[in-house]
């Protein structure tokens, strides 16, 4: 007798999960390993945020369950964010969600909306989640590839007729992980008209929205007109405040998908602990200077990367957003076959486009969530390793 359900028994390993067994295991042999795999913030929580967590953790009355869609504070101050972001109103009550994380939130998401053997259009490449979320939920996969030459923008044509007719969810995510491609508000407009067309759920996945350099400035899906009909979207103060351990998102717009994810929810976890949800309100009503703060550390760092990947021969685009640098692999490369080979040689992760769908072959993405001097250190064994082509 297995007592491993056979869903679990056919879900791949977490390619990220099995990098850190690899990395784990040279640290024992000594190597000094840099992570460049994870896009986890290496920035503190600023001050004001964790202060409040304090002072919401001393209060009796906010240890007690939270309510099952979140607490009021946190879902006004989601509402207000996006009022004074992007001009969109949203009832906090009706059409605000609060998340364990939007991962959490992203794999619940596809069991509130379909059923088995259903279909689901996921980038491809994109987030691992989506795909093995579709799995977990009985669904099917359905890829949508993105590719370099059309800038990583869906080309939305290119699914076939019988594949958008039975697909019931599509997932976008801009700016983009992996590929750090950004979406200006026509990307939109033609991803909402073609699920208006075809009764499809759009779930943005928006959880880089705030973390974009220069004078580049992310929409929101829900700025195209009527986009509540079809669309919602999910966000995250992970990367945005350097929150990731907090694990608190939100996801936001249609409201009979909300409430159906809340219902999910609601016989699953009792929502994100009330001081964390408090303190994440407050960061959102706040003026979002640590945001632009955190926002020049990380282009900092991009350009001294994207300069030295260059100069040894790596061909990548510079990003407008994210904590990641897309980057070609040197000819006669597999994605998987170099980034071993870094590890091995060099001690540096990074991760294989593949961790992302087969139409990452050929990259890797590269994180920029390390301190500069563990950054000027892999750019100098890069050097020595000797890519130049």
């Amino acid at each position: 007798m297995t007592y491993v359900s056979d869903k679990v028994k056919h879900l791949p390993p977490y390619l990220f999960s099995q990098f850190q067994t690899k990395k784990e295991q040279l640290e024992k042999r000594g190597v000094d390993v840099i992570d460049l795999g994870i896009g986890s913030p290496d920035l503190p929580t600023p001050d004001f945020i964790y202060q409040e967590l304090i002072e919401q953790a001393k209060k009796p009355e906010n240890h007690r369950y939270s309510s099952y869609s979140g607490c009021m504070e946190f879902k006004e101050a989601v509402a207000s964010f996006y009022a004074k972001r992007y001009q969109v109103d949203l009832d906090p009550e009706t059409e605000v969600l609060a998340l364990i994380g939007s991962k959490e939130g992203i794999a619940n998401l596809i069991q509130a909306v379909i059923n088995p053997m259903d279909k689901v259009i996921v980038p491809d490449p994109g987030y691992p989640v989506y795909r093995k979320g579709v799995h977990l939920a009985g669904g099917i996969s359905v890829s949508l590839p993105l590719d370099k030459k059309n800038g990583y923008i869906p080309q939305l044509e290119t699914i076939h007729f019988t594949d958008a007719k039975e697909a019931k969810l599509m997932f976008l995510n801009y700016p983009s992980n992996p590929t750090t491609a950004v979406a200006n508000l026509d990307t939109y407009l033609e991803a909402v008209s073609f699920c208006r067309e075809h009764q499809i759920i759009l779930a943005n996945d928006a959880a880089y929205d705030l973390v974009t350099f220069g004078d580049y400035r992310a929409p929101s899906a829900l700025e195209v007109p009527g986009a509540k009909d079809w669309v919602v979207e999910l966000g995250s103060l992970s990367k945005s405040f350097n929150m990731a351990g907090w694990r608190i998102g939100y996801i936001v717009g249609n409201r009979k998908v909300i409430k159906a994810l809340s219902t999910l929810k609601s016989n699953l976890d009792t929502c994100q602990f009330i001081p964390i949800q408090k303190a994440a309100a407050k960061a959102l009503r706040s003026d979002l200077s640590v945001v632009a703060a955190n926002n020049a550390i990380y282009e900092q760092r991009m350009e001294k990367l994207y300069a030295a990947l260059s100069e040894i021969g790596i061909t990548a685009a510079k990003p407008k957003g994210t904590l990641f640098i897309w980057a070609q692999v040197p000819s006669g490369e597999s994605s998987m076959s170099f980034a071993e080979k870094l590890l091995e040689k060099a001690g540096i992760i990074v991760t294989p486009g593949t961790a992302f769908g087969e139409s990452g072959e050929g990259f890797i993405r590269i994180s920029l969530s390390v301190r500069s001097d563990q950054l000027d250190k892999a750019i100098l064994r890069l050097g020595k390793f000797g890519l130049k082509r």
